[in-house]
């Protein structure tokens, strides 16, 4: 499965930017992580088929969604920050995922989104 993703950009802090993944084969599980400067890529939000999961720190201002039907994932993200500067990574499962199961077999290259305060 091979992984696109797209959106990314530099915006000031407050604003709203729409990341897009499209895979070349329909997948159970999407999701997205986030890899900051002198960081370790953490997990973002994730979509088991229709149940979202979200990280706590993007929880109430990013959005997760997916058209199954042109197998995209986005990433809805309102009120940005600075501390949301990051290369974000696209990623896909065959099977479900939870919280406590972040397992995803498919990486796409990231797309940089930059923050400015």
């Amino acid at each position: 499965v091979q992984l696109q993703a797209s959106g990314g950009g530099l915006v000031q802090a407050g604003d709203s930017l729409r990341l897009s993944c499209v895979a070349s084969e329909r997948t159970y599980s999407m999701g997205w992580f986030r890899q900051a400067p002198g960081k370790e890529r953490e997990f973002v939000a994730a979509l088991s088929w229709s149940v979202a999961h979200y990280a706590d720190s993007v929880k109430d201002r990013f959005t997760i969604s997916r058209d199954t039907a042109k197998k995209r994932v986005y990433l809805q993200m309102n009120n940005l920050k600075p501390e949301d500067t990051a290369v974000y990574y696209c990623a896909a499962n065959d099977s479900p995922v939870s919280l406590q199961k972040l397992e995803f077999n498919y990486w796409g290259q990231g797309t940089l989104v930059t923050v400015s305060s």
